[in-house]
């Protein structure tokens, strides 16, 4: 009985089918027979019950007829990406555990059932580590010594530091994890972050990680060179902690770039002289620039965080539920309003005593001890108000 013969609904087929195994594929002609047959092979001595598909990304080297003439279910997925072949063939899948692997032969299909052990033990996550860190194995000619000894441990450490995920080999595509917990990452990336992202979503929603060692072979493929490209895919996958985790990037360096300001204005407003230098107003203005930086800084990172629990990016944070307890428009916009008076307050006062000189020359370190703190609090009471009102617009569903 086919897949699509009336009378079998999708959960009745989804009893007969245990295991998933899914490759992305985009003119592997050369390595994609391999890999099925040692799918297709693992899955038959193992006594599992599944299927192998093939999404294709639109091969033209009969990478297609390859597969399926091995067994594999091909499905045909139009957008291009890898995110998008690896979405289309996951979402295609009848079995309630998915191993997604690359159909260039580096990896060993044959591991299919040593993943589908571990899945049934509940966890949620199964990934396969690469590295010797986690006892794996990288044959030689399998990763370039950039990728093996700095990349890659680096960018895991960052990971395991930012996200404190259980994972020393962040970058390997082989993995397992369960229909289920896929659904519920509803993860968005198209391109060679998908994998980063699930990695990420999994340990930010608390679902069960484990990972294995396995071993890395050469790329199978000998007329196009890998897709990955050192640099740009070190920098996307940066970038995307970063976007995943503002904190990192914005809460902790504004508030180190607040410290270093009220330090500036500790010094300059009474005109220390420390080890022969003398902090003046020069060092007035740089203070209030770090000020302001980093109070921006903060409230960026509570913006972008908001904006990420509010797309699904991130699961609810009970300090962000604390933070809008405590703030409102209202308040935001009282507390702006008495940065702006007091700074206008402050400017009155230098405006006055200018006045009284007949609007002639003024002493400039004088004066600018007055001036300078007092157009940053207008500055900071004016960013105040307009970031509440953002801020209270992102966070709505809070009220």
């Amino acid at each position: 009985m086919s897949e699509d013969e009336p009378g079998m609904g999708t959960g009745e087929r989804d009893r007969h089918v245990e295991v998933s195994v899914v490759m992305p594929c985009l003119d592997e002609h050369e390595t994609v027979g391999v890999c099925v047959q040692k799918a297709v092979g693992a899955l038959t001595r193992s006594g599992l019950t599944g299927e192998v598909i093939v999404a294709d990304n639109g091969s033209t080297d009969g990478s297609v007829e390859i597969a399926e003439s091995l067994g594999a279910r091909v499905v045909g997925v139009q957008e291009r990406g890898y995110g998008h072949a690896l979405r289309g063939g996951i979402q295609a899948a009848r079995g309630q555990y998915v191993i997604m692997g690359d159909a260039d032969d580096s990896y060993d299909f044959r591991d299919v059932p040593r993943f589908v052990g571990e899945l049934r033990k509940g966890y949620d996550l199964v990934q396969g580590c690469r590295l010797p860190s986690g006892g794996g194995t990288v044959l030689p000619g399998a990763m370039p010594w950039l990728h093996r000894w700095l990349g890659n441990p680096v960018l895991s450490w960052l990971a395991r530091l930012m996200f404190r995920t259980p994972i020393r080999d962040i970058y390997c595509g082989m993995r397992g994890f369960t229909r289920a917990s896929f659904d519920a990452l509803d993860l968005q990336s198209t391109g060679m972050e998908f994998a980063t992202e699930m990695i990420i979503k999994a340990s930010l929603f608390g679902q069960r990680i484990h990972q294995i060692p396995i071993t890395l072979s050469p790329d199978g493929r000998r007329s196009r060179r890998p897709h990955l490209r050192t640099f740009r895919d070190g920098w996307r996958t940066l970038r995307f902690f970063l976007i995943f985790s503002p904190r990192w990037l914005f809460w902790y360096s504004g508030w180190g770039l607040i410290l270093l300001g009220v330090l500036g204005y500790a010094i300059a407003l009474p005109g220390f002289t420390i080890a022969g230098a003398t902090f003046d107003a020069h060092t007035l203005v740089v203070a209030s620039m770090l000020l302001l930086l980093g109070t921006q800084s903060m409230i960026f990172a509570v913006l972008t965080t908001t904006y990420a629990i509010k797309q699904g990016f991130r699961p609810p944070s009970a300090r962000v539920d604390r933070f809008f307890a405590i703030f409102t428009l209202e308040r935001g916009a009282v507390v702006g309003l008495v940065g702006i008076l007091l700074g206008s307050l402050v400017i009155l006062v230098a405006t006055v005593t200018w006045y009284r000189t007949g609007f002639g020359p003024l002493d400039y370190a004088t004066t600018m001890r007055v001036v300078v703190p007092g157009a940053t609090m207008v500055t900071l009471g004016t960013s105040v108000i307009l970031n509440s009102f953002l801020c209270s617009m992102l966070g709505l569903d809070h009220r």
